[in-house]
């Protein structure tokens, strides 16, 4: 079986958490990996441990060992749900998968920021995955005033690109279709 990891990129409120969890339920042997779940385990259990400055090291570092688990002790196909929205850090992700054998997929999403809004706005999600904001807004906030790159086809073997909330279902059909067994 050729496996495939699926990233999914945009910003908070996109739709990335939900997509990875529907196209999990779709595909056969696949698992989404969602450094949200790392950052709200580690506020939970680990919060002396964070660090008080810079990058949050220790959810790379479980985000890692949980990849590096996967990837190794299982065949399934792997989901990253998170922003991903630095082109440099997900070059250095594909690439791991790259010289595994997998064939990579971007599910980049390019929603109004109009609809973000109203999403955060309406929000029940936890907020437990904070370290450096407290809500949804400056998250987007921040998320609007950075520099996104927003991938292109070089990066990846595939390349879907979400403009509607609606364009989900078709997009996980394709996925579906290029994991399918040959």
């Amino acid at each position: 079986m050729e496996r495939l990891v699926v990233m999914t990129v945009g910003k908070t409120h996109s739709g990335k958490t939900s997509f990875a969890k529907e196209l999990e339920s779709v595909l056969q042997q696949a698992i989404v990996i969602d450094q949200d779940n790392h950052a709200e385990f580690i506020n939970y259990h680990y919060k002396k441990l964070l660090p008080k400055v810079g990058a949050n090291t220790l959810k790379f570092s479980i985000t890692n060992a949980v990849v590096n688990y996967a990837t190794e002790q299982s065949n399934f196909h792997i989901i990253l749900s998170n922003s991903n929205l630095n082109k440099s850090g997900r070059s250095n992700v594909l690439r791991f998968f790259h010289d595994k054998g997998f064939k990579s997929v971007i599910v980049y999403f390019d929603l109004p920021v109009d609809l973000l809004k109203e999403r955060v706005l309406g929000t029940q999600r936890s907020k437990a995955i904070f370290r450096n904001a407290s809500n949804f807004f400056e998250v987007l906030e921040r998320q609007e005033k950075s520099i996104e790159i927003q991938p292109s086809k070089d990066e990846s073997n595939y390349l879907y690109v979400i403009k509607e909330p609606q364009n989900t279902v078709e997009i996980i059909q394709q996925i579906r279709a290029i994991s399918a067994p040959r």
